[in-house]
């Protein structure tokens, strides 16, 4: 709904701009003409060239649309008054035929594409078919309202947090089936172990649907993308939900995995959509933070499903269908598109609808780019990145974080559930400890934000425009994040004991969800920031490895709690974090080095 008011919203704008740039065209048309007839005065074959006559003669005739018609009378007759102020009478006999000679150089609808603000009159390309000219079309100014990087602070974080409903809603199917786990096990006759494949899985096809999941998004625009894939994961949730045997639920999760993957994907593409880079400091954080919740959220909102004597642990599946019907209804009636070229492309459309005039073009059309092509490179191009030493250590350090992080969501039992003789819902509840720290990071937003700008300021000051170093995007990971990480570990490892309070492990818990949210955020901001044009190939590489890591160890998790005990499982985690945690601190010292050397990112540096 949002997108087809969003459509009607651009053919009001190109209707109003054409009416102010009217007597501009009416000038354009008229210079032409006057330089036409002059050079064929001069050489005298007005009457010897008989091409020059039948232009005179037959002139192009206007389309028969009467909206069409206004135009071009409106134009012709602005011409024609313009030139009647003439103040002798030989001008008067030159007029007449400056007028009709219009048709020579500039037609009506042709002078129309010339002076319109944003369209760009240029040659055909070879690809682009037949006539000389293509009126490509693009926004009216750097203000132009139509582009979503102008709307309103309060549009572009209410959009912002739509997104991250969406990838909240895929996120929480992440966490819910494992609080679950042994009464699914124990209806569909498998094991603990083997029923944790059941996550495993999920997160598996969510690391291989990233490879194809972005060129939709860049063929079709975001909200086709986000509606499409919502509905296809609701089928595959329902199908999860009906799921007979443990053979059939692992397949429908890890469909639904691929499935979920393409909001994740995209979502990053849309808030770069709306935000410019120094907007993207405390814009990135606004989807990040809410949006990475999602499977604490799951967990919480299946914590007392998995026990009851009332419904059956299907429900969980029946929950995430709930939700998703909801954000699917929410992204039809509330959400505008973001991606400009598909904006671009719609007042294309309506310019020519209204001028009859199939030269109007935007460059999403008539670049030589089909989803076939894109979707070539998104599986190729990310394992370029393999020789990458920035993205090598990003994706090693996300790895291993979301390895803790879904090692949590299977061996929570251990830390919390047995030792303190708890409930199941109790102890799944416990997550929001974890949410609740996540928030923390919105007080890094306005201190790197500052450090941004005084960056930008600098570069100013010496005539390098408004840019600003990559690495400034590390100090979410600096202040504090990275050595949270296996402090936490450390801390709720040698404290979930029953002799020693439960409190101590929860707030251990909200360390550790504050450290993960500020690696997360400097991860991908860092690597965007760095990349550029080649970020998306990046960020799909750093997902498919993080996914596929984390997916196989929710399979050796509980064994991994069984037979080492939660102290040492987490004390493991925490020395392997601690390894890690220089990372951010050496590339900031060291970063703008590896871009200089390295091919596809950045050499800046200020």
């Amino acid at each position: 709904m949002q997108s087809f008011l969003q459509s009607k919203r651009i053919g009001f704008a190109v209707q109003a701009q054409i009416e102010r740039d009217r007597e501009r065209a009416a000038l354009i048309t008229h210079n032409s003409g006057v330089r036409e007839h002059d050079a064929q005065v001069s050489n005298g074959q007005q009457a010897a060239d008989p091409e020059f006559s039948e232009k005179i003669e037959s002139p192009e005739a206007p389309p028969e649309s009467q909206v069409r018609d206004d135009i071009d009378i409106e134009l012709q007759r602005q011409v024609t008054s313009w030139t009647s102020a003439s103040d002798d009478s030989s001008e008067s006999y030159t007029a007449a035929h400056r007028v009709q000679t219009a048709a020579t150089q500039y037609t009506a609808r042709a002078a129309l594409g010339h002076s319109l603000t944003g369209v760009l009159a240029r040659d055909r390309r070879t690809h682009e078919g037949k006539g000389e000219k293509v009126f490509v079309v693009g926004w009216e100014g750097p203000d132009d309202p139509l582009n979503p990087r102008n709307w309103s602070i309060a549009k572009r974080a209410g959009c912002t947090l739509q997104i991250s409903l969406i990838a909240a809603a895929v996120g929480c199917a992440s966490g819910i089936d494992a609080t679950i786990l042994p009464q699914a096990a124990a209806d569909l006759g498998v094991s603990d172990v083997a029923e944790s494949l059941d996550t495993g899985m999920y997160l598996l096809g969510q690391g291989l649907g990233s490879l194809v999941a972005g060129p939709f998004s860049e063929t079709f625009g975001r909200n086709y993308v986000y509606a499409a894939s919502m509905v296809v994961f609701m089928l595959w949730i329902m199908a999860c939900g009906l799921a007979p045997n443990f053979g059939a639920q692992i397949v429908f999760r890890f469909l639904a995995g691929c499935a979920a993957s393409t909001p994740l994907v995209c979502s990053g593409g849309s808030v770069s959509d709306m935000f410019n880079s120094l907007e993207k400091t405390w814009g990135f954080p606004l989807y990040a933070i809410a949006a990475f919740g999602g499977p604490m959220i799951g967990a919480v909102m299946g914590a007392y499903i998995g026990p009851s004597t009332l419904v059956s642990w299907r429900w969980t599946e029946w929950t995430m269908l709930i939700l998703s019907a909801v954000v699917v209804v929410l992204v039809l009636l509330f959400m505008p598109e973001t991606y400009a070229p598909l904006l671009l492309q719609w007042k294309a459309e309506h310019l020519r609808r209204i001028t009859g005039d199939n030269r109007y073009r935007s460059e999403h059309e008539i670049v030589e780019a089909t989803l076939f092509s894109r979707l070539k490179v998104s599986m190729t191009r990310p394992f370029i990145m393999l020789t990458e030493p920035i993205i090598m250590a990003m994706t090693l350090y996300l790895s291993v974080v979301y390895i803790v992080l879904f090692t949590f969501l299977i061996g929570w039992p251990w830390i919390f559930e047995y030792p303190y003789e708890i409930g199941q819902g109790l102890s799944n509840i416990i997550f929001i400890s974890m949410f609740v720290g996540l928030q923390f990071t919105f007080f890094l937003v306005p201190v790197v934000y500052r450090m941004t700008v005084k960056q930008m300021k600098l570069a100013e000051s010496r005539g390098e425009g408004t840019q600003f170093n990559p690495e400034v995007r590390l100090w979410y990971a600096m202040l504090g994040s990275a050595p949270a990480i296996p402090i936490s570990l450390y801390w709720m490892g040698w404290t979930s004991s029953p002799d020693i309070s439960i409190w101590s492990p929860i707030l251990a818990v909200a360390l550790f969800g504050y450290g993960v949210m500020g690696i997360f955020i400097c991860a991908y901001m860092y690597i965007i920031d760095s990349y550029e044009i080649y970020s998306a190939s990046a960020l799909s590489f750093v997902s498919l490895v993080r996914y596929v890591c984390a997916g196989g160890m929710t399979v050796v998790g509980i064994p991994f709690y069984k037979n080492m005990g939660t102290h040492y499982t987490l004390t493991i985690l925490a020395s392997i974090s601690c390894l890690l945690a220089p990372i951010p601190y050496v590339l900031y010292k060291w970063g703008h080095l590896l871009r200089k050397r390295s091919k596809y990112a950045v050499s800046r540096e200020i």
